[in-house]
Protein backbone atom coordinates (compact mmCIF):
# COMPACT_ATOMS: atom_id res chain seq x y z
CA UNK A 1 0.00 0.00 0.00
CA UNK A 2 1.24 3.47 -0.88
CA UNK A 3 0.38 4.84 2.59
CA UNK A 4 3.08 2.74 4.21
CA UNK A 5 5.82 4.21 1.97
CA UNK A 6 5.45 7.70 3.43
CA UNK A 7 7.00 8.71 6.73
CA UNK A 8 4.93 9.84 9.70
CA UNK A 9 6.57 13.24 9.38
CA UNK A 10 4.93 13.71 5.97
CA UNK A 11 1.57 12.48 7.32
CA UNK A 12 1.72 15.07 10.10
CA UNK A 13 2.52 17.76 7.52
CA UNK A 14 -0.50 16.74 5.41
CA UNK A 15 -2.80 17.08 8.40
CA UNK A 16 -1.21 20.36 9.53
CA UNK A 17 -1.51 21.99 6.13
CA UNK A 18 -5.15 20.87 5.83
CA UNK A 19 -6.46 21.76 9.25
CA UNK A 20 -4.09 24.53 10.39
CA UNK A 21 -3.60 26.47 7.16
CA UNK A 22 -6.65 25.42 5.19
CA UNK A 23 -4.77 24.54 1.98
CA UNK A 24 -6.53 22.60 -0.70
CA UNK A 25 -5.64 19.00 -1.54
CA UNK A 26 -3.72 19.88 -4.73
CA UNK A 27 -1.78 22.61 -2.94
CA UNK A 28 -0.78 20.18 -0.19
CA UNK A 29 0.36 17.62 -2.76
CA UNK A 30 2.46 20.21 -4.58
CA UNK A 31 4.01 21.55 -1.39
CA UNK A 32 5.03 18.13 -0.08
CA UNK A 33 5.91 16.45 -3.40
CA UNK A 34 3.17 13.84 -3.04
CA UNK A 35 0.52 12.66 -5.45
CA UNK A 36 -3.07 13.83 -5.12
CA UNK A 37 -4.17 10.25 -4.48
CA UNK A 38 -1.80 9.81 -1.52
CA UNK A 39 -2.92 13.09 0.09
CA UNK A 40 -6.57 12.09 -0.44
CA UNK A 41 -6.00 8.73 1.29
CA UNK A 42 -4.41 10.36 4.34
CA UNK A 43 -7.20 12.93 4.69
CA UNK A 44 -9.83 10.23 4.20
CA UNK A 45 -8.21 8.11 6.92
CA UNK A 46 -8.23 11.10 9.29
CA UNK A 47 -11.92 11.76 8.65
CA UNK A 48 -12.85 8.10 9.06
CA UNK A 49 -10.95 7.93 12.37
CA UNK A 50 -12.51 11.24 13.54
CA UNK A 51 -9.00 12.38 14.36
CA UNK A 52 -8.98 15.48 16.53
CA UNK A 53 -6.77 18.36 15.46
CA UNK A 54 -4.59 19.30 17.12
CA UNK A 55 -4.16 15.83 18.58
CA UNK A 56 -3.05 15.46 22.21
CA UNK A 57 0.51 16.55 22.88
CA UNK A 58 1.46 13.24 24.52
CA UNK A 59 0.76 11.24 21.33
CA UNK A 60 3.86 9.80 19.68
CA UNK A 61 4.10 8.55 16.10
CA UNK A 62 2.96 5.07 17.00
CA UNK A 63 -0.12 6.43 18.84
CA UNK A 64 -0.99 8.68 15.90
CA UNK A 65 -0.60 5.83 13.40
CA UNK A 66 -2.84 3.63 15.56
CA UNK A 67 -5.46 6.35 15.68
CA UNK A 68 -5.36 6.84 11.92
CA UNK A 69 -5.18 3.27 10.63
CA UNK A 70 -5.99 1.10 13.63
CA UNK A 71 -4.09 -2.01 14.75
CA UNK A 72 -6.06 -4.38 12.51
CA UNK A 73 -6.76 -2.21 9.53
CA UNK A 74 -3.07 -1.44 8.82
CA UNK A 75 -1.88 -3.72 5.99
CA UNK A 76 0.89 -6.16 6.80
CA UNK A 77 4.29 -4.99 5.59
CA UNK A 78 5.55 -6.57 2.41
CA UNK A 79 8.19 -9.13 3.20
CA UNK A 80 11.26 -8.28 1.14
CA UNK A 81 13.61 -10.96 -0.10
CA UNK A 82 17.20 -10.67 1.05
CA UNK A 83 19.46 -9.72 -1.85
CA UNK A 84 22.44 -11.95 -2.68
CA UNK A 85 25.06 -9.20 -2.58
CA UNK A 86 28.16 -11.42 -3.20
CA UNK A 87 26.44 -12.82 -6.31
CA UNK A 88 25.59 -9.31 -7.55
CA UNK A 89 29.17 -8.18 -6.95
CA UNK A 90 30.63 -11.11 -8.86
CA UNK A 91 28.24 -10.78 -11.78
CA UNK A 92 29.03 -7.08 -12.19
CA UNK A 93 32.62 -8.10 -13.01
CA UNK A 94 31.48 -9.85 -16.17
CA UNK A 95 31.73 -7.92 -19.40
CA UNK A 96 28.50 -6.13 -20.33
CA UNK A 97 26.69 -6.89 -17.04
CA UNK A 98 25.07 -3.83 -15.43
CA UNK A 99 23.02 -3.16 -12.31
CA UNK A 100 19.95 -2.56 -14.48
CA UNK A 101 20.30 -6.03 -16.03
CA UNK A 102 20.72 -7.71 -12.65
CA UNK A 103 17.69 -5.84 -11.26
CA UNK A 104 15.59 -6.88 -14.28
CA UNK A 105 16.51 -10.52 -13.62
CA UNK A 106 15.78 -10.06 -9.90
CA UNK A 107 12.31 -8.59 -10.52
CA UNK A 108 11.54 -11.27 -13.09
CA UNK A 109 12.10 -13.87 -10.38
CA UNK A 110 10.55 -11.79 -7.55
CA UNK A 111 7.89 -9.36 -8.85
CA UNK A 112 7.18 -8.13 -5.33
CA UNK A 113 10.86 -7.34 -4.70
CA UNK A 114 12.67 -4.04 -4.33
CA UNK A 115 12.49 -1.26 -6.87
CA UNK A 116 15.58 -0.40 -8.90
CA UNK A 117 16.55 2.60 -6.77
CA UNK A 118 16.31 0.69 -3.50
CA UNK A 119 18.15 -2.23 -5.13
CA UNK A 120 21.10 0.05 -5.93
CA UNK A 121 21.00 1.76 -2.53
CA UNK A 122 21.15 -1.54 -0.67
CA UNK A 123 23.98 -2.88 -2.83
CA UNK A 124 26.01 0.32 -2.37
CA UNK A 125 25.44 0.14 1.40
CA UNK A 126 26.67 -3.47 1.44
CA UNK A 127 29.68 -2.54 -0.67
CA UNK A 128 30.74 0.09 1.89
CA UNK A 129 30.97 -2.60 4.53
CA UNK A 130 33.46 -4.62 2.47
CA UNK A 131 37.22 -4.15 2.35
CA UNK A 132 38.64 -1.35 0.23
CA UNK A 133 39.72 -3.45 -2.75
CA UNK A 134 36.18 -4.76 -3.23
CA UNK A 135 34.61 -1.31 -3.44
CA UNK A 136 35.79 -0.93 -7.02
CA UNK A 137 34.14 -3.23 -9.52
CA UNK A 138 36.84 -4.55 -11.87
CA UNK A 139 35.71 -6.01 -15.17
CA UNK A 140 36.94 -9.46 -16.17
CA UNK A 141 40.21 -9.35 -18.10
CA UNK A 142 40.38 -5.56 -17.87
CA UNK A 143 43.16 -4.65 -15.40
CA UNK A 144 46.35 -6.16 -14.04
CA UNK A 145 47.81 -4.36 -11.02
CA UNK A 146 51.60 -4.60 -10.53
CA UNK A 147 53.99 -3.47 -7.81
CA UNK A 148 56.87 -4.61 -5.58
CA UNK A 149 56.57 -5.79 -1.98
CA UNK A 150 58.10 -3.50 0.57
CA UNK A 151 59.62 -6.53 2.26
CA UNK A 152 62.75 -8.01 0.67
CA UNK A 153 64.41 -11.42 1.03
CA UNK A 154 68.12 -11.95 1.82
CA UNK A 155 70.02 -14.51 -0.29
CA UNK A 156 73.35 -15.85 0.94
CA UNK A 157 76.30 -16.60 -1.32
CA UNK A 158 77.35 -20.07 -0.15
CA UNK A 159 80.95 -19.56 -1.29
CA UNK A 160 81.66 -16.12 0.19
CA UNK A 161 78.93 -15.65 2.77
CA UNK A 162 77.95 -12.36 1.14
CA UNK A 163 74.27 -11.44 1.55
CA UNK A 164 72.39 -9.97 -1.39
CA UNK A 165 68.85 -8.63 -1.21
CA UNK A 166 66.13 -9.86 -3.59
CA UNK A 167 63.01 -7.87 -4.51
CA UNK A 168 59.55 -9.48 -4.79
CA UNK A 169 57.31 -8.53 -7.74
CA UNK A 170 53.52 -8.96 -7.42
CA UNK A 171 50.86 -8.88 -10.16
CA UNK A 172 47.13 -9.19 -9.33
CA UNK A 173 44.20 -9.44 -11.75
CA UNK A 174 41.35 -7.07 -10.91
CA UNK A 175 38.27 -9.28 -11.22
CA UNK A 176 39.48 -12.55 -9.68
CA UNK A 177 42.43 -11.32 -7.52
CA UNK A 178 44.45 -14.17 -9.05
CA UNK A 179 48.04 -13.41 -8.07
CA UNK A 180 51.51 -13.90 -9.53
CA UNK A 181 54.70 -13.33 -7.55
CA UNK A 182 58.42 -13.84 -8.16
CA UNK A 183 61.77 -12.67 -6.81
CA UNK A 184 64.30 -10.68 -8.85
CA UNK A 185 67.66 -9.19 -8.01
CA UNK A 186 66.53 -5.60 -8.49
CA UNK A 187 63.76 -3.24 -9.56
CA UNK A 188 65.77 -2.22 -12.63
CA UNK A 189 64.16 -1.86 -16.04
CA UNK A 190 65.28 -5.28 -17.28
CA UNK A 191 63.93 -7.06 -14.17
CA UNK A 192 60.73 -4.99 -14.22
CA UNK A 193 59.95 -5.86 -17.83
CA UNK A 194 61.08 -9.48 -17.43
CA UNK A 195 58.63 -9.91 -14.54
CA UNK A 196 55.79 -8.59 -16.72
CA UNK A 197 56.65 -11.07 -19.48
CA UNK A 198 56.69 -13.96 -17.03
CA UNK A 199 53.44 -12.77 -15.41
CA UNK A 200 51.65 -12.75 -18.79
CA UNK A 201 52.93 -16.27 -19.42
CA UNK A 202 51.72 -17.36 -15.94
CA UNK A 203 48.20 -16.03 -16.62
CA UNK A 204 48.22 -17.45 -20.15
CA UNK A 205 46.91 -14.20 -21.61
CA UNK A 206 47.09 -10.41 -21.62
CA UNK A 207 44.74 -7.90 -19.92
CA UNK A 208 43.53 -4.69 -21.54
CA UNK A 209 45.34 -2.45 -19.04
CA UNK A 210 48.31 -2.71 -16.71
CA UNK A 211 48.15 -0.47 -13.63
CA UNK A 212 51.65 0.13 -12.26
CA UNK A 213 52.68 2.34 -9.41
CA UNK A 214 54.84 5.29 -10.44
CA UNK A 215 58.04 3.23 -10.30
CA UNK A 216 60.86 4.93 -12.20
CA UNK A 217 61.52 1.78 -14.23
CA UNK A 218 58.06 1.99 -15.78
CA UNK A 219 57.10 5.67 -15.56
CA UNK A 220 59.73 8.22 -16.55
CA UNK A 221 57.66 11.16 -15.33
CA UNK A 222 54.87 10.81 -12.77
CA UNK A 223 51.89 13.03 -13.47
CA UNK A 224 48.26 12.87 -12.40
CA UNK A 225 46.97 13.56 -15.91
CA UNK A 226 49.69 12.63 -18.45
CA UNK A 227 52.31 10.26 -17.02
CA UNK A 228 55.25 9.61 -19.34
CA UNK A 229 56.11 5.93 -19.81
CA UNK A 230 59.62 4.61 -20.21
CA UNK A 231 60.27 3.86 -23.91
CA UNK A 232 61.25 0.22 -23.32
CA UNK A 233 58.25 -0.36 -21.06
CA UNK A 234 55.92 1.21 -23.63
CA UNK A 235 57.34 -0.99 -26.42
CA UNK A 236 56.86 -4.12 -24.30
CA UNK A 237 53.19 -3.23 -23.68
CA UNK A 238 52.74 -2.50 -27.39
CA UNK A 239 54.21 -5.92 -28.23
CA UNK A 240 51.53 -7.54 -26.05
CA UNK A 241 48.72 -5.32 -27.33
CA UNK A 242 47.86 -3.67 -24.02
CA UNK A 243 48.33 -0.27 -22.42
CA UNK A 244 49.44 1.18 -19.09
CA UNK A 245 47.29 3.27 -16.75
CA UNK A 246 49.71 4.38 -14.02
CA UNK A 247 48.20 5.05 -10.62
CA UNK A 248 47.87 8.74 -9.82
CA UNK A 249 50.47 10.02 -7.36
CA UNK A 250 49.21 9.98 -3.77
CA UNK A 251 45.99 8.18 -4.74
CA UNK A 252 46.15 4.80 -2.94
CA UNK A 253 42.66 3.81 -4.05
CA UNK A 254 43.89 3.64 -7.66
CA UNK A 255 46.08 0.68 -6.69
CA UNK A 256 44.06 -0.76 -3.81
CA UNK A 257 43.85 -4.15 -5.51
CA UNK A 258 47.61 -4.62 -5.75
CA UNK A 259 48.19 -3.18 -2.29
CA UNK A 260 45.94 -5.91 -0.93
CA UNK A 261 47.76 -8.40 -3.17
CA UNK A 262 51.13 -7.24 -1.81
CA UNK A 263 49.77 -7.53 1.71
CA UNK A 264 48.49 -11.05 1.07
CA UNK A 265 51.81 -12.15 -0.48
CA UNK A 266 53.70 -10.65 2.46
CA UNK A 267 51.50 -12.43 5.02
CA UNK A 268 50.92 -15.78 3.34
CA UNK A 269 54.23 -16.26 1.53
CA UNK A 270 57.08 -14.09 2.80
CA UNK A 271 56.07 -14.39 6.45
CA UNK A 272 56.06 -18.19 6.14
CA UNK A 273 59.55 -18.09 4.64
CA UNK A 274 61.03 -15.75 7.23
CA UNK A 275 63.08 -18.49 8.97
CA UNK A 276 64.28 -20.17 5.74
CA UNK A 277 67.76 -19.41 4.44
CA UNK A 278 68.15 -19.20 0.67
CA UNK A 279 71.40 -19.60 -1.25
CA UNK A 280 70.15 -18.81 -4.77
CA UNK A 281 67.40 -16.89 -6.50
CA UNK A 282 66.18 -20.10 -8.12
CA UNK A 283 65.60 -21.72 -4.71
CA UNK A 284 63.69 -18.68 -3.48
CA UNK A 285 61.42 -18.60 -6.53
CA UNK A 286 60.76 -22.31 -6.23
CA UNK A 287 59.56 -21.80 -2.65
CA UNK A 288 57.44 -18.80 -3.66
CA UNK A 289 55.71 -20.77 -6.42
CA UNK A 290 54.73 -23.57 -4.04
CA UNK A 291 53.16 -21.16 -1.55
CA UNK A 292 51.62 -19.11 -4.36
CA UNK A 293 49.64 -22.13 -5.51
CA UNK A 294 48.31 -22.54 -1.96
CA UNK A 295 47.40 -18.83 -1.83
CA UNK A 296 45.46 -18.90 -5.10
CA UNK A 297 43.49 -22.00 -4.17
CA UNK A 298 42.64 -20.79 -0.63
CA UNK A 299 38.82 -20.18 -0.34
CA UNK A 300 37.58 -16.62 0.03
CA UNK A 301 35.98 -15.65 3.32
CA UNK A 302 33.28 -13.29 2.01
CA UNK A 303 32.96 -14.37 -1.62
CA UNK A 304 32.29 -17.73 -3.25
CA UNK A 305 35.17 -19.86 -4.50
CA UNK A 306 38.88 -18.98 -4.54
CA UNK A 307 41.24 -16.88 -6.62
CA UNK A 308 41.89 -19.91 -8.80
CA UNK A 309 38.23 -20.72 -9.44
CA UNK A 310 37.32 -17.06 -10.02
CA UNK A 311 40.25 -16.71 -12.42
CA UNK A 312 39.01 -19.56 -14.62
CA UNK A 313 35.41 -18.34 -14.40
CA UNK A 314 36.04 -14.63 -14.99
CA UNK A 315 39.48 -13.42 -16.05
CA UNK A 316 40.86 -16.35 -18.04
CA UNK A 317 38.14 -16.35 -20.74
CA UNK A 318 38.39 -12.56 -21.10
CA UNK A 319 42.20 -12.27 -21.43
CA UNK A 320 43.65 -11.59 -24.86
CA UNK A 321 45.86 -14.31 -26.36
CA UNK A 322 49.63 -14.13 -25.95
CA UNK A 323 51.66 -13.14 -29.04
CA UNK A 324 53.44 -15.91 -30.91
CA UNK A 325 56.86 -14.72 -29.70
CA UNK A 326 57.62 -13.49 -26.20
CA UNK A 327 58.99 -9.97 -25.88
CA UNK A 328 62.78 -9.65 -25.83
CA UNK A 329 63.99 -6.95 -23.48
CA UNK A 330 65.41 -3.94 -25.23
CA UNK A 331 66.90 -0.68 -24.05
CA UNK A 332 66.48 2.60 -25.87
CA UNK A 333 69.16 5.24 -26.25
CA UNK A 334 69.77 8.33 -28.34
CA UNK A 335 73.00 8.74 -30.28
CA UNK A 336 74.49 11.20 -32.74
CA UNK A 337 75.98 9.85 -35.97
CA UNK A 338 79.64 10.77 -36.43
CA UNK A 339 81.21 12.18 -39.57
CA UNK A 340 82.36 8.64 -40.38
CA UNK A 341 78.64 7.57 -40.40
CA UNK A 342 79.06 5.35 -37.32
CA UNK A 343 77.41 5.54 -33.88
CA UNK A 344 79.03 4.46 -30.63
CA UNK A 345 77.30 1.91 -28.39
CA UNK A 346 79.22 0.55 -25.41
CA UNK A 347 82.47 1.65 -27.07
CA UNK A 348 81.76 -0.31 -30.24
CA UNK A 349 81.00 1.47 -33.52
CA UNK A 350 78.10 0.55 -35.83
CA UNK A 351 77.49 1.99 -39.29
CA UNK A 352 74.36 3.76 -40.49
CA UNK A 353 73.57 5.15 -43.97
CA UNK A 354 76.10 7.88 -44.74
CA UNK A 355 73.29 10.38 -45.45
CA UNK A 356 72.61 10.47 -41.66
CA UNK A 357 76.05 11.79 -40.72
CA UNK A 358 75.77 14.30 -37.83
CA UNK A 359 72.06 13.44 -37.32
CA UNK A 360 70.52 12.25 -34.04
CA UNK A 361 69.04 8.73 -34.11
CA UNK A 362 67.31 6.32 -31.71
CA UNK A 363 69.05 3.07 -30.83
CA UNK A 364 67.24 -0.08 -29.67
CA UNK A 365 69.52 -2.54 -27.88
CA UNK A 366 68.75 -6.19 -27.18
CA UNK A 367 71.11 -8.88 -25.99
CA UNK A 368 71.86 -9.85 -29.60
CA UNK A 369 70.84 -7.00 -31.92
CA UNK A 370 71.48 -3.27 -32.33
CA UNK A 371 68.73 -1.46 -34.25
CA UNK A 372 69.01 2.16 -35.38
CA UNK A 373 65.87 4.20 -36.09
CA UNK A 374 65.45 7.66 -37.59
CA UNK A 375 62.06 9.40 -37.50
CA UNK A 376 60.50 6.13 -36.38
CA UNK A 377 61.88 4.09 -39.32
CA UNK A 378 64.55 1.44 -38.96
CA UNK A 379 67.62 2.41 -40.98
CA UNK A 380 70.18 -0.13 -39.75
CA UNK A 381 70.46 -3.38 -37.82
CA UNK A 382 73.63 -5.15 -36.68
CA UNK A 383 74.55 -8.18 -34.62
CA UNK A 384 75.60 -6.79 -31.25
CA UNK A 385 79.33 -6.96 -30.59
CA UNK A 386 81.05 -6.78 -27.20
CA UNK A 387 84.46 -5.99 -28.74
CA UNK A 388 85.34 -2.49 -27.63
CA UNK A 389 87.11 -0.13 -29.99
CA UNK A 390 86.11 -2.11 -33.11
CA UNK A 391 83.81 -1.30 -36.00
CA UNK A 392 80.86 -3.11 -37.51
CA UNK A 393 80.31 -1.69 -40.99
CA UNK A 394 77.75 -2.60 -43.64
CA UNK A 395 78.94 -1.89 -47.19
CA UNK A 396 75.60 -0.46 -48.33
CA UNK A 397 75.93 2.34 -45.76
CA UNK A 398 79.10 3.75 -47.33
CA UNK A 399 79.38 6.31 -50.15
CA UNK A 400 80.21 4.73 -53.52
CA UNK A 401 83.87 5.75 -53.37
CA UNK A 402 84.30 4.26 -49.91
CA UNK A 403 82.26 1.20 -50.78
CA UNK A 404 84.54 0.24 -53.68
CA UNK A 405 87.51 0.47 -51.36
CA UNK A 406 85.82 -1.62 -48.67
CA UNK A 407 85.07 -4.49 -51.06
CA UNK A 408 88.78 -5.38 -51.32
CA UNK A 409 90.49 -7.82 -48.95
CA UNK A 410 94.11 -9.06 -48.71
CA UNK A 411 93.03 -12.46 -49.99
CA UNK A 412 91.41 -10.96 -53.06
CA UNK A 413 94.56 -8.97 -53.92
CA UNK A 414 96.77 -12.06 -53.50
CA UNK A 415 94.51 -14.22 -55.67
CA UNK A 416 94.51 -11.61 -58.41
CA UNK A 417 98.31 -11.26 -58.25
CA UNK A 418 98.79 -15.04 -58.29
CA UNK A 419 96.93 -15.20 -61.63
CA UNK A 420 99.59 -12.89 -63.08
CA UNK A 421 102.57 -14.69 -61.62
CA UNK A 422 104.51 -15.66 -58.47
CA UNK A 423 106.70 -12.53 -58.52
CA UNK A 424 103.67 -10.28 -58.73
CA UNK A 425 102.13 -12.22 -55.83
CA UNK A 426 105.31 -11.78 -53.73
CA UNK A 427 105.45 -8.08 -54.41
CA UNK A 428 101.75 -7.67 -53.49
CA UNK A 429 102.33 -9.63 -50.29
CA UNK A 430 105.17 -7.24 -49.46
CA UNK A 431 102.94 -4.21 -50.08
CA UNK A 432 100.19 -5.62 -47.84
CA UNK A 433 102.06 -7.03 -44.88
CA UNK A 434 105.01 -4.71 -44.45
CA UNK A 435 102.76 -1.95 -43.12
CA UNK A 436 100.94 -1.50 -39.77
CA UNK A 437 97.63 -2.50 -41.40
CA UNK A 438 97.00 -4.34 -44.70
CA UNK A 439 94.41 -1.67 -45.63
CA UNK A 440 97.26 0.83 -45.96
CA UNK A 441 98.58 -1.10 -48.97
CA UNK A 442 95.27 -1.41 -50.82
CA UNK A 443 95.81 1.64 -53.02
CA UNK A 444 99.35 0.59 -53.94
CA UNK A 445 98.12 -2.89 -54.84
CA UNK A 446 95.32 -1.50 -56.98
CA UNK A 447 97.78 0.78 -58.75
CA UNK A 448 100.28 -2.06 -59.26
CA UNK A 449 97.79 -4.59 -60.59
CA UNK A 450 96.11 -2.04 -62.85
CA UNK A 451 99.41 -1.85 -64.81
CA UNK A 452 98.50 -5.24 -66.28
CA UNK A 453 95.76 -3.58 -68.34
CA UNK A 454 98.31 -1.36 -70.11
CA UNK A 455 101.41 -3.57 -70.29
CA UNK A 456 99.97 -7.09 -70.06
CA UNK A 457 100.54 -9.89 -67.58
CA UNK A 458 103.96 -11.11 -68.86
CA UNK A 459 105.58 -7.68 -68.76
CA UNK A 460 104.15 -6.91 -65.29
CA UNK A 461 105.42 -10.25 -63.98
CA UNK A 462 108.93 -9.54 -65.42
CA UNK A 463 108.94 -6.03 -63.99
CA UNK A 464 107.98 -7.33 -60.56
CA UNK A 465 110.77 -9.91 -60.75
CA UNK A 466 113.34 -7.22 -61.59
CA UNK A 467 111.99 -4.91 -58.88
CA UNK A 468 112.32 -7.63 -56.27
CA UNK A 469 115.86 -8.46 -57.49
CA UNK A 470 116.82 -4.77 -57.21
CA UNK A 471 115.45 -4.59 -53.65
CA UNK A 472 112.88 -1.95 -54.57
CA UNK A 473 109.50 -3.72 -54.25
CA UNK A 474 107.28 -0.69 -54.83
CA UNK A 475 104.62 0.28 -57.34
CA UNK A 476 106.71 3.27 -58.43
CA UNK A 477 109.73 1.07 -59.17
CA UNK A 478 107.68 -1.39 -61.22
CA UNK A 479 106.05 1.40 -63.20
CA UNK A 480 109.49 2.94 -63.93
CA UNK A 481 110.84 -0.40 -65.18
CA UNK A 482 107.87 -0.80 -67.50
CA UNK A 483 108.03 2.74 -68.81
CA UNK A 484 111.77 2.39 -69.62
CA UNK A 485 111.37 -1.10 -71.07
CA UNK A 486 113.84 -2.61 -68.61
CA UNK A 487 111.54 -5.57 -68.08
CA UNK A 488 112.66 -6.81 -71.52
CA UNK A 489 116.32 -7.06 -70.49
CA UNK A 490 117.45 -10.52 -69.41
CA UNK A 491 118.40 -11.16 -65.80
CA UNK A 492 121.67 -13.08 -65.35
CA UNK A 493 122.59 -14.75 -62.05
CA UNK A 494 125.44 -12.90 -60.37
CA UNK A 495 125.13 -9.89 -62.60
CA UNK A 496 125.25 -6.42 -61.15
CA UNK A 497 121.88 -5.80 -59.76
CA UNK A 498 121.98 -2.12 -60.73
CA UNK A 499 122.06 -1.25 -64.45
CA UNK A 500 125.38 0.21 -65.77
CA UNK A 501 124.93 3.84 -66.65
CA UNK A 502 127.46 5.34 -69.13
CA UNK A 503 127.83 9.10 -69.23
CA UNK A 504 130.70 11.57 -69.69
CA UNK A 505 130.21 12.83 -66.16
CA UNK A 506 130.28 9.33 -64.66
CA UNK A 507 133.85 8.25 -63.81
CA UNK A 508 133.21 4.57 -63.25
CA UNK A 509 134.76 2.12 -60.81
CA UNK A 510 138.25 2.11 -62.46
CA UNK A 511 138.76 5.77 -61.61
CA UNK A 512 139.25 4.90 -57.91
CA UNK A 513 141.96 2.22 -58.48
Amino acid sequence: MTVQRVSMHKIKEVLRLKYATGLKQRQIAAALGLSNGVVAKYLSAAESAHLPYPWPADWDDAHLAHALFGATSQPAPVKRLTLDFPYIHQELKRKGVTRQLLWDEYRAAHPEGYGYTQFCVLYTAWLRTQRLSMRQVHRAGEKLFVDYCGQTVPIINAATGEVKIAQVFVATLGASSYTFAEATWSQSLSDWIGSHVRAFAFFGGVPQLVVPDNLKSGVSRACRYEPLLNASYHQMLTHYGCAALPARPYKPRDKAKVEVGVQVVTRWILARLRRVEFFSLVDLNRAIQLLLEDLNTRPFKKLPGSRHSQFHALDRPALRPLPAVAYEFAEWKRARVGIDYHIEVDRHYYSVPHQLARREVEVRLTASVVEVLHTGKRVAAHVRSRKQGSHTTEASHLPKAHRAHLEWTPGRFLNWAHEIGPNTRDLVRHLLFNRPHPEMGYRSCLGLLSLAKRYGHPRLEAACQRSLRLGAPTRTSVRSILQRGLDALPLVDGEETHPVVTHENVRGANYYH
